[in-house]
């Protein structure tokens, strides 16, 4: 079963739920407020180590304004 991320226009509160596919499309109860949340567009980023151990994003970067070396400090 895929994972979703949802997010409530109601209490703003964002999360996730494994749902079939066939459910995907529609509104899920939020976990805080029990409103109808909607589906929204996941993002995440890929990383790669060099032969030196660096992590490197691969496929562009998904923090493009973030100045930090390290995607610990991010809070997305």
């Amino acid at each position: 079963m895929p994972l979703y991320e949802y997010l409530c226009d109601k209490c703003g509160h964002k999360f996730e739920l494994l749902r079939a596919l066939s459910d995907s499309g529609e509104a899920a109860p939020c976990p805080r407020c029990q409103s109808p949340a909607k589906r929204v567009l996941s993002s995440f980023a890929s990383f790669s180590k060099d032969s030196s151990g660096q992590s490197t994003p691969v496929g562009g970067s998904s923090c493009s304004s973030c100045s930090s070396t390290s995607c610990d400090s991010c809070h997305l």
